[in-house]
Parts: C-alpha cells; sequence; structure tokens
C-alpha cells in the first residue's frame, strides 16, 4: 500500500497541518482523533498561504510514540531533512545542516557539548538575580499602566515579550542598543506564517516567497553575530558569546548558526510559553488560588503549564530506513512530525489531561522536547518562567482575561501576539 493510499483509506483523519488551524488555540478535538484511531496518520501537505504543496507527512500524536521518534536518531533523523515540516531548498539543505538542531548523533554531540561548555546552569543561575529584577520591574510599570486606563494591559506587549527579549541579550551578551534586532529576526523566522509578525514577504527568484531560513535572508543577523564574536574577543565578559566565540573548535559557520539558533529558539520558547501559562492561570482561578498560598510550589506549576501550553507544537524527523511505527509501515525517506501538544494531553499517560494541575507529578510532558536533541537552554527557559509565575503571584492578587487573546497563525510555534488581562480591579472608571 503506498502512502497515498493509506490516506485515502482513512477519510476521516482530520488536518493538523493547515497553520490556521491553531489561530485559536490547540485543535484538541482533533488531536483526540488522531490519538485514538489514527495515531500515526498521512496528512496531505497542501499549498497554504502562498507557500507551495508538499509531498506529505506522518503525523504522530501519542505520547508514547512521540517519545520514540525523539529518541531513536539513527531511525528518526534529523540531518536528512532538517526539523521543519516544510521541505528546504535543496540548494539550502548543506547550510542549514550545520545547525546543532539539525544534526544527528555524533556530530551533534560534539556541537552540543562545545555549546555546553557555555550553556551551563551554573552560568544561567548568576542571571537569576537579574531575571527576578526585570520581572518584577515589568510586571509593576505594567500595574501602574493599567491603573490609569482600564485596568488593562496587554501582557504580551508590556511584559512578556521583553522579559523574554531582554533576559536572552543578557545571556548573550549582546549591547543593549542592538537587543532589538533579536526580536525582529525571531518574528521574521518564526512568524514567517502570520502576517502580522512576518511583514511584507519576500519572494524568490521564483516568484514564490523566500524562506526566512535561507542563507540569502539571513545574511543580516550573521554578519552581526561575526561582529559580535570579534568584540567578545577583544572585551571578554560572562556570557555566552565570550565562550563561544573564544572556543578554538569551533568553525566560523557553526558560530553563525549557534548564534541563529540561541537567538531564535532562546527568544521564542519563553516568549511564547510565558503568556501561554499567564493565560492559563487567569482561566483557572483555582490553580492560581493554589499557586499564591504556597499549596503548589512554583517549580512544580511551572511544569504543568508547560504541559498545558507548549511552545512548540511540532518537529519533524526523516526516517532514514524503513520501519514501523504504532503498526503504520513508514519508508525511508518519509517525513514524520511529531506533534507536542498531543502528545501532552494523551489521556494514557496524563490522568484528566483537560484539568490543569498545579500540583501534577510525575509530569513527564514533552514541551522541552526527548532524547539526544532535548532543549539545551531548558534549565534557563524554567528558570525564567518559575521566576515570572513567583513575582506575578507576590504581586496581582488575581488574574482575569480582559479580552480574546489573537494567536499566532503557526504550526510551529504556540504563540500569543495579544493577551488582554485585568491586572487592577478599582481602576478608574
Amino acid at each position: 500500500m503506498t502512502v497515498h493510499a493509506a490516506r485515502a483509506a482513512d477519510p476521516d483523519v482530520p488536518d493538523v497541518f493547515d497553520p490556521r488551524g491553531y489561530a485559536d488555540g490547540l485543535p484538541h478535538a482533533a488531536y483526540r482523533l488522531l490519538r485514538e484511531r489514527h495515531p500515526v496518520a498521512w496528512q496531505e501537505e497542501h499549498e497554504v498561504l502562498g507557500w507551495p504543496a508538499g509531498p506529505g507527512f506522518w503525523a504522530v500524536t501519542r505520547h508514547k510514540d512521540v517519545v520514540r521518534v525523539l529518541k531513536d536518531a539513527r531511525t528518526f533523523s534529523s540531518h536528512l531533512g532538517a526539523t521543519q515540516i516544510r521541505d528546504p531548498d535543496p540548494a539550502d539543505l548543506p547550510f542549514i545542516r550545520r545547525m546543532m538542531l539539525n544534526q544527528d548523533p555524533p556530530d551533534h554531540g560534539r556541537l552540543r557539548r562545545s555549546v555546553s561548555r557555555a550553556f551551563t546552569p551554573g552560568r544561567v543561575d548568576r542571571f537569576r538575580a537579574a531575571v527576578r529584577e526585570r520581572a518584577r520591574g515589568l510586571l509593576a510599570t505594567a500595574v501602574d499602566a493599567a491603573r490609569t486606563r482600564d485596568g488593562v494591559c496587554d501582557i504580551v506587549a508590556e511584559v512578556t515579550d521583553d522579559f523574554a527579549l531582554l533576559n536572552l541579550a543578557d545571556l548573550l551578551g549582546v549591547p543593549a542598543g542592538e537587543r532589538g534586532l533579536l526580536l525582529d529576526w525571531t518574528r521574521r523566522v518564526i512568524g514567517y506564517q502570520d502576517p502580522d509578525e512576518a511583514g511584507p514577504p519576500a519572494s524568490g527568484p521564483d516568484g514564490r516567497p523566500a524562506d526566512p531560513r535561507s542563507p540569502s535572508m539571513l545574511g543580516d543577523m550573521f554578519a552581526f553575530a561575526r561582529e559580535l564574536a570579534a568584540f567578545k574577543r577583544r572585551h571578554p565578559g560572562d556570557d555566552v558569546m565570550t565562550v563561544l566565540a573564544s572556543d578554538d573548535e569551533l568553525a566560523t559557520p557553526e558560530l553563525e548558526m549557534f548564534f541563529f539558533l540561541l537567538t531564535i529558539a532562546g527568544n521564542d520558547t519563553v516568549r511564547s510559553a510565558a503568556p501561554g501559562g499567564l493565560l492559563a492561570l487567569a482561566r483557572h482561578p483555582d490553580a492560581y488560588r493554589a499557586l499564591r498560598t504556597g499549596e503548589v510550589g512554583a517549580a512544580t506549576c511551572t511544569e504543568e503549564l508547560l504541559r498545558w501550553h507548549p511552545p512548540v507544537l511540532s518537529f519533524r524527523r526523516t526516517a532514514a530506513c524503513d520501519t514501523e511505527l504504532a503498526g503504520r509501515p513508514i519508508r525511508a525517506g518519509d517525513k514524520v512530525v511529531v506533534f507536542h501538544g498531543s502528545a501532552n494531553y494523551d489521556e494514557r499517560v496524563f490522568a484528566v489531561p483537560h484539568r490543569l494541575d498545579p500540583g501534577r507529578t510525575p509530569n513527564p510532558h514533552v514541551s522541552f522536547g526527548d532524547g539526544p536533541h532535548l532543549c539545551l537552554g531548558a534549565h534557563f527557559a524554567r528558570l525564567q518562567l518559575r521566576v515570572l509565575y513567583e513575582e506575578t503571584r507576590t504581586l496581582l492578587p488575581a488574574l482575569a482575561v480582559a479580552g480574546p487573546p489573537r494567536r499566532l497563525v503557526s504550526n510551529f510555534i504556540h504563540g500569543l501576539k495579544s493577551l488582554p488581562l485585568r491586572l487592577v480591579a478599582d481602576a478608574p472608571p
């Protein structure tokens, strides 16, 4: 049976590819149907939002199967076709494979060890006080501004975007005057499917939208990375770029790709997770009360909020050989895409998964992945999120949603573009 015949045999398989389907949140009904009836299901990769059609892929939605794919790099390769659903231009693939995220062991391990020397828990912990001061300051400023209006604040625009961006800039050692570039690059690369984030579309030579991850679209970011590395060699500091710039084992292209990875993934993980967690707490006052009273610890609550609102929706692998997954024959060369949001709500692993339980333990969510590509910055992301929720519970006795959130149009990042929260109950009329 061909993959297209297998797809035709399952006419009730819902579409979880279209990025527009995530503009209202996780498609839980579709995920549930896939987990129950089609845990490894063929998806058509149709043309959408001006982007060309692709060959299709296998959608993996059960927790057990997602973990297997993520852990088995020998069978499910990050290197063969990289890690995004859409196939890169074949001419760009050698360039994209320079990134650690798009490599398999043992090459992946060599680069991971190099950056691990910089991205250690000890170095991250030294940022704790600055992260806390920043969270407290941004929240206090947002409350003060809300008092002068109707008590409402867009928590994304006034708190979480700056919180994620400035923390990352501190960790990397980006000078204050250049920090806005990090957010611009993140929006360009992560939000390319969303007109609000991507800005005016750039076209390639064939008239199709230009891939924001292609070398031609990233020249300014890589030039900045080289300039910053040269600056750090002359003026070293206690930051990640100083360590990377002084590592003789890293070639310049590898350093550029590290900067790309840390800038995009390091920013958008927290940028997406932070407002998602606050939205969950605002919609579940009992959970927020348990956090405020100390009934549950902030660290445990943070894990549940990550399960509830995973910052990454999907990651792609490519089958390196013929194999089988959940009874489905997978052929070498097939695209295999894991869906984190579905795995995090798998009833086989999480009791009552649609109940926000801030004390849930154990909590084996896959929001930071699993296996050799487990998120390198997970420690730093958890620190930031935990501190933000701690400062929120200290400053704000209650959270309430004041308007519908606006979500990112994306099948990759579970982002929020806007989230109106009521921070002050007694604001002037």
